[in-house]
């Protein structure tokens, strides 16, 4: 056997050997998802495994949150993701032996993630305690085309002698899974949470219906299966009971032949149909899948792929490991997004249960940047899920004396659940950035439909939020008290510049809106009073200034604080929330993650360029990247700049968080901001691409390590493809209409002829200082 790893490819992720201790992290980068269902990359035999998990977005199970004492306004209740019914387990008896890794020799192991294929294939040669040999090749797929269908091709092939082969595809419902918590609430909340409805088996088909003990979702899982043996000496067999269905197929296979499994899977849940209903839908959608067969949703899994490909490739010349990592990050952003439609967008995904499946602020401010350039349709989708909240999110403004909508810092249905205040309700932030996310998209794609559908109430009742947040104190100024903002060392505090600049836009954002669609105005209760209130108070916004230092406060009196005690922190003392008292990271110039700095990139346009190198020095000194939101936003200010090395270094540590498993928690699902991160470091950072006011412009440098980078995106329906080497970019119009963008601040329209231009040289500074020990690890290619 080869040493186990990751293989370097551009296209794949291969994964040669095996290593039983690696699976929970194996398990998390070979899953698969469409943006409705998951399926945890386990081995089909079901065991050895590390998690297993097949997820149904915005399929959970309630609790109680606990409190050591309650206070008014505190959630009551959380959300955490079921594990559902499995149908991924195709077991396997070799002459009676259970085929298991853990035992005989596995001979020949490998598994390819295939990002063209948007497959996960496996091959195994295995023999037996006693010496029996066998082949297992298998191909799995979660559906992009028919979204409620996974499917898998398994096929058993014996490499010596005439074998008995016994194979076992089941449906399991309440799969055994070690509590991975503390807390025994969330451990009795997972343990058994599906209560059977129904349960029915015919021929080679099998559906299984349930339900949940306190959120009421209801859920049905259906399985069907293709036989292929050239002999005709097989006995099959089905059995159904509440939590299992089982299909066995027993066949007495020569060698030289091989028995091959094709098994079709099919899920939908609801909170308001019926069970009966749902075995309806998933019926439907099996019978959908076996008219299409196993090579029709191959091929059209790879039509859908060639597509996104073609609007969203990026190529890294120079190393090709971040080459591949790129594409893994991209992949996997795809797969969180593309199909969720009416749900959320996780922070791991479908990848695993790790933050309990909550969607936080990740999605609008780090997630759907790169969706609306790429797949803006997913995009949409993602906020007419947070439009589909605006009556829960009102109703928790109301509960918190405010007016307006206040959007939760987690959740799965909309409700708020985080039990801690000063890194959950008070970062209010995330209603400044949903605006951004939906100005961002109505800018790139024009949507007129969902203007006047989502936008304009989304921007008009954060705008409102804002105001009854925010006051005008005695000189004039419009102040924002007792937030926090991105950094959640710093919490509970006054005017977080990053708040203040993105409640800025909110507020002019709303008032544009509302000046432009008069009668839709009107329907929501907005007068021209109100609007020009909005515009006096973005006009007003306290935006902090330390003229001693020259640069901008993080929040109030920031900069006078004691500076954290960088150099006598140890190493394992990383992350430090885990070490020590929130009372005292609150009261010292510690960074957990970017917060001034991503006002830097996301507000830039309020800053000058002096401003954003001195800021950013200041801020980079304080940053410990406790978060892994931080590295791909310090890569893009980095290149802005001028530091293209540090910034290629951030880029590395964004893209490889989960490949390299950096902070070691890969086991409970991918960092999606983070993937999606790795997409903003080429295409913010090294592309310098920028999208204030609706104006797509550019700035491209490339870090001296590497020595071309090309990237494709979408903008109002025309495909366009930006090529950077050292010394010149040039700019491609693939498809659609002629577009009016800018090089380095000098317009120019991109028509049918490319257009070459130079690169200038970036300016010179010193080079910024980390907190002790907490440089990004310096990147050399591969």
């Amino acid at each position: 056997m080869t040493t186990p790893g990751y293989e370097i490819s551009p296209w794949q992720l291969r994964w040669r050997g095996l290593d039983l201790d690696g699976l929970r992290r194996t398990e998390s980068t070979f899953a698969l998802a469409n943006g409705h269902i998951g399926l945890r990359g386990t081995f089909e035999e079901g065991e050895p495994r590390g998690l297993p998990g097949t997820y149904l977005n915005g399929f959970y199970e309630q609790r109680k949150l606990p409190y050591a004492e309650a206070g008014y306004g505190f959630p009551e209740d959380g959300q955490t993701v079921v594990n559902v019914t499995d149908g991924k387990i195709i077991r396997v008896l070799v002459e009676d032996e259970p085929l298991d890794m853990r035992y005989g020799n596995a001979l020949k192991h490998e598994r390819v993630l295939d990002f063209r294929s948007g497959t996960l294939r496996r091959h195994t040669e295995w023999e037996s305690p006693t010496g029996r040999r066998v082949r297992i090749t298998s191909e799995r797929l979660v559906s992009f085309t028919q979204r409620a269908i996974a499917a898998i091709q398994y096929t058993v092939e014996p490499l010596d002698d005439k074998i008995q082969l016994v194979v076992q595809s089941d449906l399991l419902a309440n799969e055994p899974v070690l509590s991975r918590t503390d807390d025994p609430r969330v451990a009795a909340a997972l343990d058994k949470p599906l209560i059977s409805d129904h349960a029915a088996a015919a021929d080679y088909r099998a559906v299984l219906a349930h339900h949940t003990r306190l959120s009421g979702l209801r859920l049905a899982a259906a399985m069907d299966h293709e036989i292929d043996l050239a002999e005709d000496n097989v006995r099959t067999e089905m059995t159904v009971e509440d939590d299992l269905a089982r299909l066995t197929i027993a066949a007495d296979v020569p060698k030289g032949s091989k028995l091959t499994l094709t098994k079709y899977m099919a899920y939908g849940w609801s909170s308001k149909r019926s069970s009966p209903a749902l075995r309806s839908q998933v019926d439907a959608a099996l019978v959908g899948a076996l008219q299409t067969g196993w090579e029709g949703l191959l091929a059209e899994q790879r039509a859908f792929l060639d597509d996104f490909w073609d609007t969203a490739d990026i190529e890294v010349e120079g190393d090709a490991e971040l080459q591949q990592a790129v594409r893994f990050a991209l992949f996997h952003v795809l797969q969180a997004g593309a199909r969720g439609e009416s749900r959320a967008i996780p922070a791991k995904g479908l990848t695993g249960p790790g933050y309990d499946g909550h969607a936080f602020w990740d999605t609008e401010s780090f997630v759907l940047p790169v969706l609306t350039y790429t797949i803006p349709d997913a995009a949409r989708d993602a906020l007419r899920w947070r439009h589909s909240t605006l009556d829960k999110a009102r109703a928790r403004a109301k509960t918190l004396g405010q007016r307006g909508a206040a959007f939760p810092w987690r959740s799965i249905n909309g409700d708020e659940c985080s039990g801690y205040w000063p890194a959950g309700t008070a970062a209010f932030h995330i209603n400044a950035d949903i605006a951004d996310a939906v100005v961002r998209y109505l800018n790139a794609t024009q949507d007129k439909p969902f203007q006047n559908e989502c936008a304009m109430e989304l921007l008009v009742e954060t705008a409102r939020l804002w105001m009854s947040l925010g006051h005008h104190d005695t000189h004039g100024n419009f102040r924002i008290d007792g937030v926090t903002g991105p950094d959640e060392y710093t919490a509970i505090v006054d005017n977080n510049v990053y708040t203040n600049l993105m409640a800025r836009r909110n507020l002019r954002a709303a008032a544009s809106i509302v000046e432009d669609n008069p009668s839709l105005a009107r329907e929501l209760g907005v007068d021209t009073e109100e609007s020009s209130r909005w515009r006096d108070a973005a006009d007003d916004m306290v935006v902090l200034y330390d003229k001693e230092l020259r640069v901008h406060p993080q929040s109030e009196c920031f900069t006078h604080h004691a500076r954290w005690d960088f150099k006598n922190t140890p190493a394992e003392a990383y992350p430090l929330l885990l070490n020590y008292p929130y009372f005292d990271l609150y009261r010292k110039q510690v960074v957990k993650q970017s917060d001034l700095v991503l006002a830097l990139h996301l507000c830039g346009d309020d800053f000058t360029p002096e401003e954003k190198a001195r800021n950013f020095a200041y801020y980079e000194a304080l940053t410990v990247r406790d978060s892994s939101l931080s590295a791909c936003t310090q890569a893009v200010v980095a290149a802005e700049v001028g530091h293209m090395e540090l910034a290629y270094d951030y880029f590395a540590e964004a893209a490889l968080t989960d490949l390299h498993d950096l902070h070691d928690n890969v086991q409970n699902g991918l960092h999606i901001a983070s993937l999606a991160g790795a997409w903003m470091a080429v295409v913010a950072g090294f592309g310098g691409m920028r999208d204030h006011g609706g104006k797509l412009t550019f700035a491209p440098r490339l870090p001296p390590e590497l020595t071309k980078i090309t990237f494709r995106m979408s903008f109002r329906g025309s495909k366009i493809g930006v090529e950077i080497r050292p010394e010149r970019v040039a700019y491609r119009l693939h498809s659609g209409e002629p577009l009016e963008l800018s090089h380095h601040g000098e317009p120019f329209t991109l028509g049918t002829e490319p257009v070459i231009l130079p690169v200038p040289q970036p300016p010179s500074l010193p080079s910024p200082q980390q907190p002790h020990g907490r440089a990004p690890a310096r990147r050399r290619p591969r």
